[in-house]
């Protein structure tokens, strides 16, 4: 399947016309798919390059090396999570992954600074770290102008959410699915799951194996073109929006046999709002035929709850 295509320019054009056709093509897609590809999206394409050189040569390091930069008491929010550590919401069998997580950097002296722990710098790769920020700051700046065109489709003022994206709780996941050495006991690398933040931006994988499930059931591989990312709906735009906007269930599968001794790397951009933002049903979104279906909370008092449910945090 085809996931639609929107052209982000058209939304930065300082055209109307273009504008609103991109914010009822992207609006469109998030209620009927859940899954967009963007193309024109500001992300240089040699900086996508160097994330995947550096974030490779990370991964390849020794075991040892890289358990330095575990700290479990940051529940996976920083650094490095070994092989097997987190599972899907609902599944006690751990998902065949390792990650690194990178957030975010306050520099106008905030003080939801106080909230973040330190981001961990990889001393043996001296360019992973400075990169991994340069990407992300390239990742919220696309992820804001999305979510502008989400508020316009929503009824909302164009900047509903730019205050809760700056300095917001986002996280930069740099992914390696390590070769399949034996007879695995499932074909699911990563089990089907829901994200939790508000969006989520994917530069392109290594390999193919991500699958988005329909509203018919049916399990189907994601495909983007090179120029392009991949944009979802995570679980808190759909609560935000009492399902209006439905966070799509997504996998990750094994590769045909003869491609399992190759890794696959995978860079999520999960976007969170800050911890106070309040995720409250819209008035919008909610009438006779659309009762409100979740209880009030804030981004981190759920964010919170997902981290004990996927085994992140005690």
């Amino acid at each position: 399947m085809t996931i639609p295509v929107v052209d982000l320019s058209d939304f930065l054009s300082g055209d109307e016309n273009r504008k609103q056709k991109f914010v009822q093509e992207l609006g469109k897609a998030y209620e009927e798919v859940g899954f967009v590809a963007v193309k024109n999206h500001g992300i240089p394409d040699e900086l996508i390059a160097d994330l995947y050189n550096y974030v490779q040569k990370f991964f390849a390091l020794p075991t040892e090396t890289k358990l330095k930069y575990e700290k479990p008491e940051l529940a996976g929010q920083r650094g490095y999570t070994s092989f097997g550590r987190e599972h899907a919401k609902g599944f006690d069998a751990p998902d065949l992954k390792e990650f690194f997580q990178y957030g975010q950097t306050v520099e106008d002296n905030e003080p939801v600074a106080d909230d973040y722990p330190e981001n961990l710098t990889v001393a043996e790769v001296p360019q992973f770290t400075p990169t991994l920020y340069n990407a992300y700051r390239n990742f919220e700046k696309s992820g804001k102008a999305l979510l502008q065109a989400i508020a316009l489709y929503l009824g909302l003022d164009e900047h509903y959410f730019d205050q809760w994206v700056h300095n917001g709780n986002s996280i930069l996941r740099a992914i390696h699915y390590p070769p399949i050495k034996s007879e695995p006991k499932s074909a699911i690398r990563a089990e089907q799951h829901e994200d939790i933040n508000l969006i989520t931006l994917l530069v392109g994988a290594s390999a193919d194996g991500l699958q988005i499930l329909t509203k018919q059931g049916d399990w189907i591989g994601v495909t983007s073109l090179p120029e392009q990312i991949v944009v979802n709906v995570g679980d808190m735009l759909q609560r935000l929006t009492n399902n209006k906007l439905r966070s799509t269930t997504h996998r990750v599968v094994n590769p045909p046999r003869e491609l399992w001794g190759t890794s696959r790397f995978s860079i999520p951009f999960f976007l969170h709002p800050k911890s106070n933002m309040s995720l409250a049903s819209l008035e919008s979104t909610i009438d006779t035929e659309h009762p409100k279906v979740y209880e009030d909370a804030t981004a981190g008092e759920y964010l919170d709850e997902r981290l004990r449910e996927i085994g992140l945090k005690k």
